[in-house]
């Protein structure tokens, strides 16, 4: 029997989230959770914990990274009721509107990601929480794609927003945080706007909503 790839794809993504969502919720109570504690708390095998997170520090890296942003991108999103550009647009104003302090541990994050042992195959790096947020955006806009375009759509915000974007910024363009901010949130409405128009080209059926 053949399986979705997306499937497959999804549930990886839910037990990626499942070890991260236990060890913030752990770090919540004010504990030093081990290995096995977060793998006992998220239902998980220990040898799983390690198959997404070769290191623990990046684990806890993560974690604490997601608990420090997830709370001012969900306003973000809200604020912006039902326009999937708009929502988009506050996203990725959310995402720059981070202190010194988080953006380091975010380099940080990508510094263990790129020293570390590869993942499984087909296990992602990092970046769900990433995926998940882009797809929570754009959910207003789910039914004007189809699921090809959709994908795609999601993977192409997924470069233009988050940390490699803000390094790219700062380290290799010299931006400062208003320009890139600006610069980051006209390449996402750009993509955006050139996802619906390709749909429209192809004749894809008007919104459903």
């Amino acid at each position: 029997m053949n399986v979705n790839p997306h499937s497959r794809t999804a549930q990886k993504r839910r037990t990626r989230k499942a070890i991260v969502d236990a060890a913030i919720a752990l770090l919540a109570r004010g504990e030093t959770p081990t290995v096995n504690d977060v793998a006992a708390a998220a239902d998980v095998s220990r040898r799983t914990v390690y198959l997404y997170f070769p290191s623990f520090d990046q684990l806890l890296l993560d974690a604490t990274v997601g608990a420090l942003s997830q709370a001012s991108v969900d306003r973000a999103i809200e604020q912006a009721s039902d326009d999937g550009e708009a929502r988009v647009e506050h996203l990725v104003r959310a995402l720059h509107h981070v202190s010194p302090e988080i953006e380091k541990l975010g380099r940080s994050l990508i510094r263990l990601t790129v020293d570390g042992e590869p993942p499984a195959e087909g296990i992602q790096r990092r970046g769900y929480r990433r995926i998940e947020w882009i797809e929570q955006a754009l959910s207003p806009l789910r039914d004007r794609l189809t699921p090809d375009r959709w994908n795609q759509l999601v993977r192409a915000l997924a470069m233009v927003i988050g940390w490699e974007a803000l390094i790219v910024q700062r380290d290799v363009c010299g931006l400062n945080a208003a320009e890139g901010e600006a610069l980051s949130v006209w390449a996402a409405n750009a993509l955006v706007r050139a996802a619906l128009e390709d749909e429209r080209d192809a004749g894809a059926p008007a919104s459903r909503g």
